[in-house]
């Protein structure tokens, strides 16, 4: 029985450990998550996915804050893991924790990499405009992402996906394609690939500010911002003084005649904006400190008139 412990904090890594606790071949002895953090609005400290997830299924948890300090490596070692599997956990393994398990770090990453190393790499994608994305599984090594590549899957990104929604699609193919190549890899009959290093394409976290809708932008491109950025940090503007936020939107095509973020078309049921290039058609928004709305319920409670302009500036996202 190979014993597994799993690395991983947010919803998508989720789907990995419930592949890994039905495989009959191994045990998933404990899980190693972030450490709780206040989260929302009201800042409550709440538990991570895979640990509240750990919880209800009497999986042991271990939350450092650093993998670097030594007596974080000596706990590590007491769970005589076999291997370590790795999804988005959120902090880099050093190399004192990638030679704890006799049969090393195994990590299922959402990109095709060697692009999109990093963070965020499938909100990376969809900013880019990507028509397909996928999933890899690689042997870690003490760079960021840039392991040798045991499997790797395509997965096309649909023209309505946002981070949460293809990163989920991402997580189930991950979660299948590790399966097929964790007893192979195991019994010694993968080959590992190297990365081509030339080829290579960063993806940096999304930082709070990326979500600011700045309108002298081609609507093409603050379209795939909106998806980009649900479901964190969302993409903002202001309006009347207050935040905005986008959650659904369309372009629309040869009406960019007025200055950017001005209303050009607006009825009981539509609202268009003029961007730099087209204009983009706003489908679900939702006013700071209300719920998110089709933009047709937000007009009967907040008239829009013809001509009037987003601000440019605001208050920031809490």
């Amino acid at each position: 029985m190979v014993r597994i412990l799993f690395f991983g904090t947010p919803y998508a890594a989720v789907r990995v450990l419930e592949a890994l606790t039905r495989w009959p071949m191994g045990t998933v002895v404990g899980v190693v998550t972030a450490p709780d953090r206040p989260r929302g609005r009201g800042q409550r400290v709440e538990p991570t996915p895979v640990k509240a997830w750990a919880i209800r299924h009497g999986v042991p948890v271990f939350q450092p804050d650093t993998l670097k300090r030594p007596e974080v490596v000596r706990a590590l070692r007491v769970w005589s893991a076999d291997v370590f599997i790795v999804t988005a956990y959120g902090f880099i393994l050093p190399p004192s924790v990638l030679e704890v398990p006799p049969y090393g770090c195994l990590n299922v990453h959402f990109s095709l990499l060697p692009k999109y190393r990093g963070a965020a790499p499938v909100a990376r994608a969809l900013l880019a405009g990507e028509r397909e994305t996928g999933v890899t599984v690689i042997r870690m090594n003490e760079r960021m992402d840039a392991g040798p590549i045991l499997a790797q899957r395509v997965v096309p990104i649909r023209d309505d996906d946002t981070t949460g929604t293809l990163e989920d699609r991402l997580a189930q193919v991950g979660a299948a394609l590790l399966m097929e190549v964790l007893p192979d890899y195991l019994a010694g009959r993968l080959r590992p690939v190297e990365q081509d290093e030339s080829a290579a394409t960063l993806a940096p976290k999304v930082r709070k500010e990326e979500g600011r809708i700045r309108w002298d932008r081609p609507a093409e491109w603050i379209e795939r911002q909106v998806r980009a950025m649900d479901p964190w940090p969302s993409a903002y503007t202001w309006w009347r003084g207050r935040l905005l936020k986008v959650l659904r939107a369309r372009v629309v095509p040869d009406m960019d005649d007025e200055a950017p973020g001005t209303t050009v078309y607006v009825d009981k049921k539509r609202w268009i904006v003029a961007c730099g290039r087209d204009a983009l058609e706003l489908l679900e928004v939702q006013l700071e400190s209300r719920p998110r709305m089709a933009v047709s319920a937000f007009l009967q409670g907040h008239p829009v008139r013809l001509g009037e302009r987003f601000e440019e500036f605001g208050r920031e996202l809490p």
